[in-house]
């Protein structure tokens, strides 16, 4: 098992597959390594390396990281602990039931890494509950799997015989794709006289070798000569490679070439196009003729920066062949020979610096991510959590990461490169039920590259809106005498949540209608709302009533609004008019006396009726249907009022009998009829009244009285309810608009409270009109008597402002009371005024007052 070491600490490396195979010196230098690294290492850090061979077997356990990050291997499972990689192969995989992380795919460290030391491959460990990442590096070490290989199985070099001793012929560099001491260590040449062998080490470390002329060259002794060149690699077991070197020693050429620089210096920028000249180089040749044609050519250069490099064989000229790319290689070295027409040759080195160029844009990569969160979320909540890495380098490679403004949401740098995105406000989704995060992430090179990641975020619901009714209140209107079960209108309710929390019941609030509770009468569908009559209403019992209806949602806990619904009732014509007087009872009809000397215009009685229904239900119309003679006497069509239409002549009957028609203005419209018996009289004395009257009247006593309770009970009952409600809202009123008293020489009175404007709107009542009189006598008159029926509202001080408006008032209040008990006891409500036969004209009588609780002109009152 690989051994783990923090970032700043040391790097542990063991493994015992391969000890049996190291040699000593390896060994010693990774004990001193370890123990060096032990002893630096004083605190832990935020990466954990490992290192492992190449060309292990798939399975192979690399670490187990529950040990090394002592943590509980139970707990890996639970916290849902994965491995990401950014490569683009899976090289590992962690086993988070043990906690081992295994080789899932062989590796070669060659087809990775190349030439580049060290070696890594780069991973996190993630964490959830709470969240944690560790990051991981593995570095894979080289192991000796491959043998120094030449380009070519022969070489061949011409040289001038007569050179020099010691003159240097650089040898084609053997290749070796492993590196350190797996690599090329060292080269020998086989066994000759006039050459050696001299190694030598590069800038970069690697070896290469040179021919180094011990003895002078004899063509005519020898022409050619035959070497087998041996690069060795310095692994365990040690590998090798040869090649054959034909050297053909040609006739002398005296000069050489000579570059006129040994070490060319250039920078190149990255991805600059083909054809781009990179330098030139040159050389020149003191001889003449061919020996001094110099051809210029690549010498001991990889495949790959011949892929790259192109040289001018003529002119030395190095242009850009392939795409030149920083992140690849970042310098170049390359030998150039120089060789004249005479075979002679030099050489020089070009080395190339890569200058980067910000051609890579910021790559973001999402490691977590919660797609939905509750919308009732507290601020720093994480939501997701990415990297961001740009392949430049310096600024090019330096990243910037933001996102928009307008979103509820911000980033946090936590690890390097690393950020989570976090909840900053509060959420509401009625509002926004979901956001698009953009994440853009900027490097600082010039000019700036960007790229950009969205991130989804659906916003979960709960419940935090109470149903909203449409309307602030309802008003319903339900025509009387309704058949149970009819459908009087409906409320509804919207919930701006979703799903169960927005799923709305409705339902009644506990309430009465009168003596009985709402659940008789009123029910409410709690799916949609409708309001249905469970019974027949009566607008004469119920005119109108409220009931509060309640919707809740089905969230937990339910939130819930209430609404008040007036339901009002709507008059139908079902009730005939009922005859006040005169009374209509099993006993004789009342009998009226009318003096023989009466005129035309004579007021005979008055038929009074009232009718139980409202508005133009109530409204009366009176007509004669029928009379002994039809042409003395007339019935006023609104008042009721009987008088005669002619002057009284000595052949009509000295009895006539009346049937007078009340009828109601309804659809369809109802009536009854009254009968009335009159008496033509000659004279009109009190003795003659007394004789006539009063056995009817004692007759009538009891009948009369029944009626009368009965009726006006009902009638002052309504009545009573809607003076009250008046002078409660009027009452503010009543101190500016009372009337002066008007003087006479009998007692009467002018109620200020009483409203004698007929355009001020009233409350609906049962009697459609009331009426009052003022009764003047004429000169001649001076026999006649009245009867009226006594004015509902009672006679009150002669001057109410004596003790104030309240206790004006507290009259008001008690008369009314007054009159209320005495309807209940059955006490008549007729009275009977005198005047002295002395009276003259336009002495008043007496003043009635009737009140009409309509509203607008329905209210507005006429007296005759």
């Amino acid at each position: 098992m690989a051994a783990a070491a923090l970032e700043r600490g040391p790097c542990f490396r063991s493994d015992p597959g391969m000890a049996g195979g190291m040699e000593n010196r390896s060994r010693k230098r990774q004990v001193l390594s370890f123990f060096l690294c032990l002893c630096v290492s004083l605190a832990a850090c935020e990466t954990i390396r490992y290192s492992v061979p190449e060309e292990k077997k798939s399975g192979s356990l690399v670490a187990n990281i529950a040990k090394d990050l002592k943590l509980d291997v139970g707990k890996l499972s639970a916290r849902n602990a994965r491995l990401i990689s950014k490569s683009s192969k899976q090289y590992f995989e962690l086993n988070a039931s043990s906690g081992d992380v295994i080789i899932k795919e062989k590796i070669d460290r060659e087809d990775m890494g190349g030439q580049s030391e060290p070696c890594l491959l780069q991973f996190e460990i993630v964490l959830e509950n709470p969240l944690q990442l560790y990051r991981i590096e593995v570095q894979i070490d080289d192991v000796n799997d491959n043998s120094p290989k030449f380009s070519k199985n022969e070489f061949s070099l011409e040289l001038p015989e007569q050179l020099p001793v010691n003159s240097r012929f650089p040898l084609e560099r053997a290749q070796d794709s492993d590196i350190g001491t797996n690599g090329i260590q060292s080269y020998a040449i086989s066994s000759n006289e006039h050459f050696s062998l001299d190694v030598l080490s590069r800038g970069d470390g690697s070896k290469y070798a040179e021919l180094l002329l011990e003895k002078p060259l004899d063509r005519e002794k020898q022409a050619q000569l035959m070497l087998i060149l041996t690069a060795a690699d310095g692994g365990l077991p040690q590998r090798t490679g040869t090649t054959q070197i034909r050297i053909n020693v040609l006739d002398s050429n005296d000069n050489f070439p000579q570059f006129s620089q040994s070490v060319y210096k250039v920078q190149l920028m990255e991805n600059s196009p083909r054809d781009t000249l990179v330098t030139k180089v040159e050389a020149s040749d003191l001889d003449q003729g061919s020996n001094a044609e110099i051809t210029y050519s690549f010498r001991q250069v990889p495949d790959k920066v011949l892929k790259l490099f192109k040289l001018n064989q003529l002119s030395g000229e190095i242009t850009v062949w392939g795409i030149i790319d920083y992140e690849q290689r970042s310098s170049y070295e390359m030998n150039i020979q120089a060789t004249d027409g005479g075979g002679l040759y030099a050489h020089c080195k070009l080395l190339v610096q890569i200058k980067d160029m910000n051609d890579n844009a910021p790559e973001v990569t999402l490691t977590s991510l919660t797609s939905t969160i509750p919308e009732d979320s507290f601020p720093e909540t994480v939501v997701a959590l990415f990297s961001v890495s740009d392949r430049d380098s310096g600024d090019n490679g330096r990243t910037l990461c933001s996102i928009q403004d307008n979103v509820p949401f911000a980033l946090k740098s936590t690890l390097k490169d690393y950020y989570e995105l976090v909840t900053q406000k509060p959420l509401d989704r009625e509002k926004v039920p979901e956001y698009n995060i953009t994440i853009t992430a900027t490097d600082r090179g010039t000019p700036r590259l960007t790229s950009v990641r969205v991130i989804r975020v659906q916003l979960s619901d709960i419940n935090d809106n109470p149903p909203v009714f449409n309307e602030s209140s309802y008003v319903m209107y339900l025509k009387e005498n309704n058949p149970p079960g009819l459908l009087i209108g409906t409320v509804r309710a919207a919930d701006l949540d979703t799903e169960q929390n927005a799923k709305v019941t409705y339902s009644a609030l506990p309430g009465n209608i009168g003596d009985l509770p709402f659940s008789s009468s009123i029910s409410i569908n709690s799916g949609n709302g409708n309001v249905y009559a469970l019974q027949s209403l009566d607008y004469e019992q119920t005119r109108d009533f409220q009931v509060t209806v309640r919707a809740a949602d089905g969230g937990s806990p339910p939130l819930s609004s209430e609404v008040i619904v007036r339901v009002v009732i709507i008059d139908e014509n079902d009730n005939a008019p009922f005859i006040l007087y005169p009374l209509q009872n099993s006993s004789s009809p009342a009998t009226d006396l009318v003096p023989r000397s009466a005129e035309a215009g004579y007021l005979v009685t008055k038929v009074v009726a009232v009718d139980g229904d409202s508005g133009q239900n109530s409204w009366l119309s009176y007509q004669l249907l029928k009379a002994t003679d039809p042409s003395l006497f007339a019935v006023g069509l609104q008042t009721g009022e009987v008088k005669t239409s002619r002057p009284i002549t000595s052949p009509d009957s000295v009895k006539q009998k009346l049937i007078v028609l009340v009828r109601d203005n309804g659809e369809p419209p109802r009536s009854t009829t009254s009968t009335l018996n009159v008496l033509l009289v000659d004279g009109f004395s009190d003795a003659y009244m007394q004789l006539l009257d009063v056995p009817q009247e004692e007759e009538q006593q009891d009948t009369l009285t029944l009626y009368l309770v009965i009726s006006l009970s009902f009638i002052s009952f309504l009545f009573l309810v809607s003076v009250v409600t008046i002078i409660a809202v009027r009452l503010h009123k009543t101190r500016q608009c009372r009337e002066q008293y008007v003087p006479s020489s009998r007692t009467f009175y002018s109620d200020r409270n009483f409203p004698t404007n007929p355009a001020e709107p009233s409350g609906t009542g049962t009697l459609p009109q009331s009426y009052c009189y003022e009764v003047c006598l004429s000169t001649g008159s001076g026999t006649s008597e009245f009867k009226f029926l006594r004015p509902l509202v009672p006679s009150l001080l002669a001057d109410p402002t004596v003790a104030g408006g309240s206790i004006f008032d507290s009259q008001i209040n008690s008369q009314l009371k007054e009159e209320k008990e005495s309807v209940r006891e059955g006490r008549t409500s007729v009275s009977e005024d005198s005047i002295p036969r002395s009276s003259g004209e336009g002495c008043i009588v007496n003043k009635v007052i009737g009140i009409n609780e309509n509203c607008g002109q329905n209210g507005w009152l006429s007296y005759q």
